[in-house]
């Protein structure tokens, strides 16, 4: 389980294919304090740490999680936002994410606010993941409140903090986000499908 408190961006420095596999390595700040066999949020996808050497470590991503997420995309040089898993009894600063990616969304406008920015993004609403407006909501690993809410898209406003701390920074028009809807949200819409 994460927060969506994104504690440091990391940098892609290689991604290898092993069959239907790849294995993608990571310079991190945080490097030194993972181990072998952990969970770490990698724009909202929880992944497992297989190898480590200084300051880089590798984690492995099955078709699966490939197909669901913005994962084939990556390329050396990228930024990944980065979150361990969270422990107990330690504040819930965002809400509870879970690190398995709903779905793609597509940025589809950004506009700067006086300091600030809203990002709108749209999304498949066949796949029945529904926002709520003051709902949350993670993109990209990032835990946000939704600012406007319709069928198949919704806006988030980012502070300067979150901005120059995630990859937001480098969000272009077009751009493919992995999403991960409300898990509570996400019971309630499947429990209305059922009674209908």
């Amino acid at each position: 389980m994460f927060t969506g408190i994104i504690e440091t961006l990391g940098i892609i420095k290689e991604i290898k294919k092993d069959y239907d596999n790849i294995h993608v390595t990571v310079s991190s700040s945080l490097t030194h304090e993972l181990k072998i066999d952990q969970s770490v949020a990698h724009n909202g996808v929880c992944l497992t740490v297989v190898a480590i050497n200084n300051e880089d470590y590798t984690v492995t991503a099955i078709r699966e999680t490939i197909e669901k997420t913005n994962l084939g995309d990556w390329k050396a040089g990228d930024l990944v936002n980065l979150e361990r898993a969270m422990k107990l009894g330690d504040r819930l600063d965002g809400h509870i994410v879970q690190g398995h990616v709903d779905q793609i969304g597509i940025c589809k406008s950004i506009e700067e606010a006086n300091g600030s920015w809203y990002f709108t993004f749209e999304y498949d609403s066949k796949l029945n993941n529904i926002t709520i407006e003051k709902g949350s909501i993670t993109v990209n690993g990032v835990s946000l409140t939704v600012v406007n809410s319709k069928e198949n898209e919704f806006s988030v406003a980012i502070i300067p903090y979150t901005y120059e701390h995630t990859n937001f920074k480098s969000f272009q028009i077009g751009k493919k986000i992995n999403l991960e809807f409300d898990v509570v949200g996400k019971y309630v819409a499947r429990l209305y499908s059922l009674k209908q």
